[in-house]
């Protein structure tokens, strides 16, 4: 059974009640058949808090619907979608985001390899966008990573821009140096080590850690 244990970082109260009101206006445009209970808890928080959990198999329906509404169809045609399509993410090293009650984030590693060397695929990172200003991003990436670090995982890889994910240890991979089953920037294929040195002398193709070489 995965540990529930939770991670909590207050938000300043009169931003937060700002950022309430924010999201009941984005259920309602975005959910219209969203429970007047649900609507009605995100209105009255008096002590909004961000909490971090490990995703478990009933947050997938959420999650499910907080990915259509942010990437939209489209998500379905990008190359790191594809690599996991081919297997699952651990649920273990993967988290949700709840300020109040509400679901407001996700973030899930999809265990990979790069050429024969095992690794993981961050994404996707979701965020509603009433609570994009909040940290909520960088909070579930850095849950993450630690998670990863704990469980002896040394590398993690994703597709992304790098002056934002820079800020939680990424950085830019050599071009030519590791490629993915389809296209993708350069320049936007990063790595982050959770070890020193490990990501030296890796290089070769992603694929999903269950695929042969």
């Amino acid at each position: 059974m995965l540990n529930r244990r939770n991670t909590r970082t207050a938000i300043w109260r009169p931003r937060a009640q700002r950022i309430a009101c924010r999201a009941v206006s984005h259920l309602r445009r975005s959910r219209p058949a969203a429970t007047p209970v649900l609507i009605a808890r995100a209105t009255v928080m008096s002590d909004l808090s961000l909490t971090i959990l490990p995703e478990s198999a009933d947050d997938a329906p959420a999650i499910d619907r907080l990915h259509e509404r942010t990437f939209g169809p489209g998500r379905f045609a990008r190359t790191a979608y594809r690599i996991r399509e081919g297997g699952s993410h651990r649920l273990d090293l993967s988290f949700i985001a709840r300020i109040g009650t509400l679901l407001v984030g996700s973030v899930r590693l999809t265990p990979i390899r790069i050429g024969e060397t095992p690794a993981l695929l961050l994404g996707p990172l979701t965020v509603e966008p009433p609570f994009r200003d909040l940290g909520v991003g960088f909070a579930l990436i850095e849950r993450a990573l630690a998670q990863a670090k704990a469980k002896g995982q040394r590398l993690v890889v994703l597709v992304g821009d790098e002056p934002y994910y820079a800020k939680v240890g990424f950085k830019g991979i050599p071009k030519g140096r590791v490629t993915m089953p389809g296209p993708v920037e350069p320049a936007r294929l990063l790595v982050a080590e959770l070890e020193t040195s490990a990501f030296e002398g890796v290089s070769g193709a992603i694929r999903p850690e269950w695929e042969p070489a």
